[in-house]
């Protein structure tokens, strides 16, 4: 071990382990403290990366050097493209994953890197000196010194686990907590509050009647999350099942009620709106007779299912006996009981956009420590936090993305502007240039800045070049090829689309909405024969490529134009002006909030955690904006 580091990441989580491996492949000397080497990047909740707005940061991580993506496409047991039947920016990249290979090809990644080392222990205090941190000193009494930390503790900064009215002290289940570290910074001036998340029931596969579920079986195609094309699974694919609850299962949960910490009081901290638990979901939703179920396996092999949807913290039996009156689980045993967490987090507006807190210097935080929830809302934390920790170490400028370059960005600028008052979870909704921010081009956005860090190596750099090169090719050919209609009717009728009188460029064709770019090939030879030249393990990507850029040109420079607009609106007035409970065409969270607020213009409104883009926009419109 070395006497003096350059960077210390505090905790293994996602959002440690992309921070670690960040700043030491940028060349800081780095140490990555856990507190249990045979966990990286657990995967605490489901066994699945990715999902709607998710994807998209999975692929911006990628894109500018980190792991994610990779070790994601190296444990896929299933891949979808989610909203494929929406416009390209709502496609959304989500994959299963053998969890336990998942956190064991982390491992493998980072014993691999230069500069960084590895030390298990529980850190406990943090060094301070003229308001800055100097380094850390650990439960076995150990301290190592550093010019910059990075927290990245999870949900372990004094974490509470309930099961029902049992109670537990730890971070994950069969895991102390992490102390001290919260009371510490307290001292010092940062806020602190407490939030909730929860789990559900793992089942043993073998108990399942899948016969009577639905199965949902994973896209076949050339998807995936990396833009390295020899990264791909080798694993065996397995497929996800569907059931639902119904009144005897919501009947036999509400018994437990009285017990559970969440109705009775004992949870105080805010859980995730958009993942309610099944508890919450009855209470919500009371006029639903069913809630949708998913049955996720956890690895290739394993016999443990995760059952999406049914997290509870009701007491063990309860959640038992109601999971046994669901269709295709009547004989099910269960590994373990769903359970609730309690943990400590900090407000996120205490940070700067480069994620070092305002009040300690060379202090950064990551991950659910800034109200977050979610693998990949923390990964893309962590790769920004080490990023920024050794370019503050080397005395270099900071790195920060912005609302239109990078969901990341949209990410950090929520945090630090709006806080958080419940767990923060990324939505397409939260980006106001979700056209410009779309999962098939992160590579284009960001693989350039990545290798001007330092971070993405020069192969990504001729990957994208590359493909940037062929797919424009691609577009001019179809631009200057002229198709007669004899030739491609017939293809036009299948599709049911009105026929050609006349020849047209084929780009003319493509641009049609009920014809994709892979459906001319065969009907027009000299098409086919032009697209030999493309790589075979790269063909559907720039064709993919090519295609939004033919179809949706138009409105990717709309948006651009709209994305000025929106910046020169901040200081629009809008105190007095509107009754929000009568608008009903934002969100219920956003007449909420917007209603207790009563923020003085659109630019304070807009950074208001719940206030969605598309809020907005309602606003500038009954405005006449």
């Amino acid at each position: 071990m070395l006497p003096f580091y350059d960077v210390i990441v505090v905790g293994g989580g996602h959002a440690g382990c992309e921070a670690a491996a960040a700043a030491a492949n940028l060349g800081s000397k780095t140490l990555l403290i856990t507190m249990d080497m045979g966990k990286y990047a657990q995967m605490s909740c489901n066994p699945a990366i990715g999902g709607i707005a998710k994807g998209q940061i999975v692929r911006e991580i990628d894109a500018l050097g980190g792991y994610t993506g990779v070790i994601t496409d190296r444990t896929s047991i299933q891949f979808r493209m989610l909203n494929l039947s929406k416009g390209p920016a709502m496609w959304s990249p989500r994959s299963q994953s053998d969890r336990m290979r998942f956190s064991e090809e982390w491992r493998n990644e980072l014993e691999l890197i230069d500069n960084l080392d590895l030390w298990q222990d529980a850190v406990i205090h943090l060094l301070l000196e003229d308001g800055k941190v100097n380094g850390v000193r650990t439960k076995i009494g150990v301290e190592f010194r550093a010019k910059t930390v990075v927290l990245t503790n999870g949900t372990f900064l004094n974490g509470l686990m309930h099961i029902g009215r049992a109670q537990m002290e730890g971070g994950r289940i069969g895991e102390s907590a992490s102390y001290f570290i919260s009371d510490q910074l307290a001292e010092v001036g940062f806020e602190t509050g407490r939030l909730k998340t929860g789990t559900p029931v793992r089942i043993d596969g073998r108990t399942i009647d899948f016969s009577k579920l639905t199965e949902q079986k994973g896209d076949e195609g050339y998807y995936k999350f990396s833009y390295l094309p020899h990264e791909k699974t080798s694993m065996k694919q397995r497929s996800c099942w569907i059931t639902y609850t119904n009144e005897e299962v919501h009947k036999a949960l509400e018994v437990g009620f009285d017990d559970s910490p969440m109705y009775n009081g004992t949870i105080k901290g805010a859980g995730p709106r958009y993942c309610p638990s099944i508890e919450s979901k009855i209470v919500t939703f009371a006029e639903k007779l069913q809630h949708q179920l998913f049955l996720e396996p956890e690895g290739q092999s394993t016999i443990e299912y995760y059952l999406n949807g049914f997290s509870s913290s009701l007491p063990w039996d309860v959640q038992y006996k109601a999971l046994q009156l669901i269709s295709g689980l009547e004989n099910a045993r269960i590994f373990r009981p769903g359970y609730a967490i309690e943990y400590d987090y900090f407000d996120p507006t205490q940070l700067y956009h480069t994620l070092e807190t305002k009040l300690i210097s060379n202090l950064f935080f990551a991950g659910q420590i800034n109200g977050t929830t979610g693998y990949e809302e923390a990964a893309a934390q962590g790769l920004m936090a080490g990023i920024n920790a050794h370019q503050k170490a080397q005395g270099k400028d900071a790195f920060v993305l912005n609302r239109d370059e990078a969901y990341i960005g949209v990410l950090i600028d929520d945090l630090v502007t709006k806080g958080v008052d419940e767990p923060y979870r990324m939505f397409t909704s939260r980006a106001e240039y979700r056209i410009l921010l779309r999962q098939d081009d992160a590579d284009s956005r960001l693989t350039p800045k990545g290798f001007k860090l330092g971070l993405a190596k020069k192969e990504r750099m001729d990957l994208l070049e590359e493909k940037t090169k062929l797919r424009d090719e691609v577009v001019e050919f179809v631009s200057n090829f002229s198709i007669k209609p004899n030739y491609i009717n017939d293809l036009l009728a299948a599709k049911n689309t009105s026929p050609l009188k006349q020849g047209v460029k084929l780009k003319d064709v493509i641009s049609r909405p009920q014809i994709s770019i892979f459906d001319v090939i065969e009907p027009v030879t000299p098409f086919k024969n032009f697209l030999k030249k493309l790589p075979s393990d790269r063909r559907e990507e720039i064709l993919e490529s090519a295609e939004i850029l033919i179809k949706y040109s138009g409105y990717i420079e709309r948006e651009k134009q709209m994305a000025d607009k929106f910046k020169r609106l901040e200081n629009i007035n809008i105190e007095d002006k509107f009754d929000y409970e009568s608008i009903h065409t934002i969100s219920t969270e956003a007449r909420q909030k917007l209603s207790k607020i009563k923020p003085q213009t659109i630019g304070q409104a807009s950074r208001i955690s719940g206030v969605s883009p598309a809020d907005i926009n309602v606003l500038l419109i009954m405005l006449g904006r």
